[in-house]
C-alpha cells in the first residue's frame, strides 16, 4: 500500500492591508502584500470510495465534525468541477490556531485543491476555477508565493520578495479566535490612502482587531521590544502578530522567552 500523499498548508502573512472602501457585492475592497511561511498545518490524502475528512492536531478539537469544513467543501467543489467521481481519505494535522489571521482555513482548503488535482489526475486549471469561490484569501494560498492582492484580496499579481526569502520569523497569538466579519464591521470607513512599499503601509484592521482583542496590543509592544527584531505587524483581522528577526537565535530566544499563554511558532519565510 503507497504511503499518503502529503501537503504543508502554509501559514499567510500580510504583510500590509489596507481597506479602501466597499465593493460592489458588499466585500470589502482591499490591498495587501501576501508572504507565506514554511510551516503551517499539514494535509494528507489516500484513495478511497468517498470524500471524508479527519482532523488531527493541538487545533483539531474546534473543527471536528463540522461538515462544512473548508478542506471538505474544496474536495467537493473540485470533484464536481472536474466531473471526478473518486472519493479521498482526508485527513488534516490542525496546527494553526482557528479564527486567527494566518489564513489557516484557506490555506487548508488550497492544500486540498493542490493535493486532489495530483491525486486525481487532473486539470490544475479546475482548481485555480474553484479557489475563489471558497474565500478571499484561496487564490493567493493555492500559490503560496508572495503576491499583491487588490479587490477582495482575490486579484492577483506576483511581486518579487527576494530579500525576505528566509527570513527568521515568529508568529504570535494571544489564544483568542477573531471572526474576519467582526473585525471588518469595526473598521471606521475611512480610506488611508494606497498600498506602496509593504514597510511603509500599515494593517487597517489592527485598530479594530485591537478593541475587539486589547492583548493583540501587548503582543505587539512584547515582540517589538525583542533583541535583533527588524519588523513587527499584525496579520489579516488577527488576532495573530508576527516579528522578523535578523537571526534564527535571536528569533529562537524571543521565542523561547514568550509568555507561557501565548502561542508561538518559530519559522521562516518561503
Amino acid at each position: 500500500m503507497s504511503a499518503p500523499a502529503r501537503d504543508v498548508a502554509p501559514a499567510k502573512l500580510n504583510l500590509a492591508l489596507h481597506v479602501r472602501g466597499k465593493l460592489a457585492d458588499g466585500r470589502h475592497a482591499i490591498e495587501t502584500v501576501f508572504a507565506f511561511c514554511t510551516d503551517g498545518d499539514r494535509l494528507s490524502a489516500e484513495p478511497a470510495d468517498a470524500i471524508t475528512l479527519q482532523v488531527t492536531g493541538p487545533f483539531g478539537a474546534s473543527l471536528e465534525g463540522l461538515e462544512d469544513n473548508l478542506v471538505l467543501r474544496a474536495a467537493r467543489a473540485l470533484a464536481a468541477k472536474a466531473n471526478v467521481s473518486a472519493g479521498a481519505a482526508l485527513t488534516l494535522d490542525k496546527q494553526l490556531p482557528v479564527a486567527s489571521g494566518v489564513g489557516g482555513g484557506s490555506a487548508d482548503a488550497a492544500a486540498a485543491l493542490r493535493l486532489l488535482t495530483s491525486l486525481w489526475q487532473i486539470d490544475p486549471g479546475h482548481a485555480q476555477a474553484v479557489a475563489p469561490r471558497l474565500g478571499s484569501d484561496v487564490p493567493a494560498c493555492l500559490l503560496s508565493l508572495p503576491m499583491r492582492g487588490e479587490g477582495a484580496g482575490d486579484r492577483l499579481s506576483p511581486i518579487d520578495l527576494p530579500d525576505l526569502s528566509g527570513t527568521p520569523v515568529l508568529l504570535v497569538n494571544p489564544r483568542v479566535e477573531l471572526a474576519t466579519a467582526d473585525v471588518f464591521a469595526r473598521w471606521d470607513g475611512t480610506d488611508r490612502g494606497a498600498l506602496g512599499s509593504w514597510r511603509e503601509g500599515r494593517n487597517d484592521l489592527q485598530p479594530p482587531a485591537i478593541t475587539l482583542v486589547p492583548a493583540i496590543e501587548a503582543v505587539l509592544a512584547w515582540l517589538g521590544a525583542q533583541p535583533g527584531v527588524t519588523f513587527t505587524r499584525m496579520s489579516g483581522s488577527g488576532a495573530t502578530c508576527f516579528a522578523f528577526f535578523a537571526s534564527e537565535e535571536s528569533r529562537d530566544a524571543a521565542a523561547t522567552a514568550i509568555p507561557e499563554q501565548w502561542w508561538r511558532l518559530a519559522t521562516f519565510l518561503r
